[in-house]
């Protein structure tokens, strides 16, 4: 019997034996057949996500994050534990014991499947998922299995496990275009990694067993009883307590979209990118994970967003209600869940709300705000609403609430609060704000419109409007190097410019029909007087004029041949206006706008660095006038001149700009700091005396107005930064009596420049040498005796002193002035 035994256990052991001699002999066999086809494993350490174009400003903040998928990678450093521990519990729990393949977890998945009598268990391991998904097709059969357990052997002996597990949590699909878990947590949630809680942890470790499914945006119930079974999972694996299961499970489910957790909103320099990117590297810019660092300041374009929609939603205010959006039918809107239903349907736009009207009262409204809920309007939030009337007038005022609004109106509101709500409408004008630091053309803000949603088309670098009087100073620039001074005499009165057709006869006007006579240059400037600038350019020649302009960048085909231009007929875009005036806030310089400081690759290596062209006042002078844009100069020599006089030698520690970084001086330094000083008269006195409420006296600028009101304008600008107002209408309509660039277009450049400069230190535009002072008769420009009490003081350049004065007492004007004719 012993025997027999014996006998029995030998046969069995060699069966055994040769059962596992055949499985390895069979593996072995399979391993040969399947090693061809195998890839390198190690080329995971070159995987290329398909990782979105990131768009930041100057300070690091995210502005867009632009692809078809939404990927933000992360490393294992950065995935808090509970969520490593959540993915565990759901696919892998021997995960960091087993070497790829999970024979137990083999096993348990046979038995258990083989009791349900079907495919009830899966026993991929996360290394067989990364295998599968980096190297195999979908298809199921053996041989797809058998390569798939190979790969994960192998990727164990090249990997740390903590290598795998960032590979499978960055490329594994969760649904609604996330890819990994960084963009599945700002999708899902809003949130990053380590915001996350427990409860939504659990809820993106679900989403891999079914991504399209499963996932709170496409059935929060059905994510809900996942999430239910991983965090069953983590209680069981004591990775979670009681407490917090029971917290977790009785968590709402999140069930709506988030967009990328944008810092910035600024898309329309993102679209700007976005085109520039696409022109260099083609569309794999929309997945090979460049991140763009721009020129924006963060702070600055947020001040900007806000000036730009206060100034336009004030002008609109200005000219009447239109009336609702919308009208609904009420009986069907009854409960809280019915207006929020119903105020999906419309869009926030420029950061303004849609709400519904619920009751009116005599001087009140009710209304449903998207986000906050009911809201009383009292009478002086909405008195305002006078009925708009064709061309830009508007209607009595209205005396009940009645006259404005009805029950079931959709109208807009703007504010935080219920307390700080305002009762507005979506502005038909449209508006654009640029601006840019003088020393090099970096641009700091840029608001192409009130929202760019609600229409792509960027005014600052797409709209070609007249500039209107905001051209004026590079006219002026022109007659400076052709002798005229600030002091100079010009006849501000009716002129006819004679064509050979007396009917193309053109007779300019002043926009107010006032003359002033005899008027200095510094006053015509400041008043913005139209016949003064008309003169001035018939005296120096139309065309030098017109060449000369085109030093401050301005395409010469943009600008008309005739006198006109003088009025600032040229099609000028708002970028183009505030590049020309960054000339004279920086002493005489052409600088290059641009907007991307640097594009770094996927691994974070720089592939761009942005190398602009400095505006250099300290590093040296063009001692040729003629170089230096004098009369008869060539622009084109500047540059040669002052890179002759640099010195590159080191100066006491000091660096010296080299010559090939500076920018071209394209006007003498004289040139510029006298308009400059001449533009703070606008603002002291002038035009543009709205922005004296800043209360600084280092700012300089110009407003501007075209024919009947159709655009509005103000440029202006300190040592720091130059700032360009525009506002019109995209049809090129006018946009009322009065509405000029001193009541459009400065309100929102004041609310802009009191945020950029808050705290900021004064900054002065230089003065050059070659800059003297002295007394001036105001009535004639010349110099002042010393008995004539009525003198003041003005700057020339030196050589261009004006005659002295013979004073007899009297305050007549200069006999030598023909009122055509400047006076020196």
């Amino acid at each position: 019997m012993s025997k027999r035994y014996l006998v029995l256990i030998s046969r069995i052991c060699i069966a055994f034996v040769g059962a596992i001699a055949l499985l390895v002999f069979a593996n072995v066999c399979a391993y040969v057949y399947l090693k061809p086809a195998l890839p390198e494993v190690d080329t995971l350490r070159d995987v290329q996500l398909q990782v979105p174009l990131r768009v930041y400003t100057r300070d690091g903040k995210l502005m867009a994050a632009i692809g078809e998928q939404r990927r933000i990678p992360v490393r294992y450093d950065q995935i808090p534990k509970k969520l490593i521990q959540a993915f565990l519990a759901t696919e892998d729990d021997r995960f960091f014991s087993h070497h790829g393949v999970d024979w137990q977890g083999i096993l348990r998945a046979a038995l258990a499947n083989a009791r349900a009598g079907g495919i009830r268990q899966g026993a991929s391991t996360i290394t067989m998922q990364v295998a599968r998904d980096m190297f195999l097709t979908p298809r199921r059969d053996m041989k797809r299995k058998m390569s798939e357990i190979y790969i994960s052997l192998l990727m164990e002996t090249e990997f740390t496990k903590e290598e795998i597990f960032s590979l499978y949590v960055n490329k594994i699909f969760l649904g609604q275009r996330a890819y990994g878990v960084g963009a599945a947590a700002e999708v899902y949630f809003g949130k990053s990694l380590d915001q996350l809680s427990i409860a939504e942890m659990a809820t993106l470790a679900g989403i891999p067993t079914a991504p399209s499914v499963v996932n709170p945006v496409a059935s929060a119930e059905a994510a809900k009883t996942r999430r239910a079974h991983v965090l069953g999972r983590m209680l069981d694996l004591h990775y979670i307590t009681q407490a917090e299961y029971d917290e977790a499970k009785d968590s709402p489910m999140e069930s709506r979209l988030h967009g990328p957790m944008i810092e910035v909103d600024a898309p329309y320099v993102a679209e700007m990118v976005r085109n520039a990117m696409q022109a260099k590297y083609g569309d794999v810019v929309y997945t090979a994970g460049y991140k763009v660092f721009t020129t924006i300041d963060s702070r600055l374009q947020a001040d900007a967003t806000v000036a730009l929609r206060t100034g336009l939603l004030k002008y609109d205010r200005r000219h009447g209600w239109r009336g609702a959006t919308a009208k609904l039918d009420m009986s069907k809107i009854t409960t809280a869940a019915d207006f929020a239903a119903a105020l999906d349907e419309f869009p926030i736009i420029g950061g303004l709300k849609p709400a519904i009207v619920q009751e009116v009262e005599a001087k009140s409204a009710k209304i449903y705000v998207k986000d906050l809920g009911e809201v009383n309007l009292p009478w002086e939030k909405l008195s305002w609403a006078r009925r708009e009337l064709p061309d830009e007038k508007v209607d009595r005022a209205p005396s009940q609430a009645s006259e404005i609004l009805s029950r079931g109106d959709v109208i807009y509101t703007v504010g935080t609060t219920a307390d700080s709500l305002l009762f507005v409408q979506v502005p038909e004008a449209q508006s654009a704000l640029v601006s840019v630091d003088p020393k090099d053309g970096a641009v700091a803000a840029l608001i192409g419109g009130f929202d760019f949603f609600q229409s792509k088309f960027n005014r600052v670098t797409q709209a070609r409007r007249q500039p209107g009087s905001g051209f004026k100073p590079f006219i002026y620039s022109a007659a400076f190097d052709k002798g005229y001074t600030p002091a100079s005499v010009v006849m501000d009165a009716p002129i006819v410019v004679d064509e050979t057709d007396a009917d193309l006869s053109w007779r300019p006007k002043e926009n107010d029909n006032r003359f002033f006579g005899p008027v200095r240059l510094r006053e015509a400037l400041a008043h913005s007087l139209n016949l003064v600038s008309v003169r001035l350019m018939r005296d120096i020649g139309a065309e030098y004029a017109r060449n000369y302009v085109t030093r401050f960048g301005f395409d010469k085909s943009q600008l008309p041949d005739d006198l006109t231009l003088a009025l600032g007929t040229a099609e000028l875009s708002p970028l183009q206006v505030a590049i020309g005036y960054a000339t004279f806030a920086n002493g005489g310089f052409r600088v290059t706008p641009y907007y991307i400081d640097r594009i770094e690759d996927s691994s974070g290596k720089t592939v761009f660095q942005a190398e602009p062209a400095l505006a250099c006042f300290e590093c040296g002078r063009a001692t040729d006038p003629a170089a230096a844009g004098a009369p008869g100069g060539d622009a084109k020599n500047v540059a040669g001149a002052r890179s002759a006089q640099l010195d590159q030698a080191a100066h006491d520690g000091k660096s010296v700009i080299p010559a090939k970084d500076l920018a071209p001086q394209i006007i003498r330094p004289q040139v510029a700091y006298l308009l400059a000083d001449m533009m703070q008269d606008v603002i002291r006195h002038g035009t543009g005396m709205g922005a004296r409420v800043l209360n600084r006296d280092d700012i300089a600028g110009k407003t501007g107005t075209t024919t009947d009101q159709h655009d509005a304008w103000f440029s202006g600008f300190n040592g720091d930064l130059v700032t360009t107002v525009w506002t019109g209408f995209d049809q090129d309509r006018s946009l009322g009596a009065g509405e000029e660039g001193a009541h459009v277009a400065l309100p929102t450049w004041v609310y802009f420049m009191h945020e950029a400069l808050a705290g900021a230190p004064k900054h002065m535009f230089p003065m050059p040498d070659g800059i003297v002072t002295v007394r001036i008769a105001p009535d004639t420009g010349l110099l002042a005796s010393a008995d004539d009490p009525n003198g003041i003081m003005e700057k020339f350049i030196e050589g261009t002193l004006p005659k002295a004065e013979v004073y007899d007492g009297s305050n007549n004007a200069n006999p030598m002035n023909d009122g055509d004719k400047p006076l020196f």
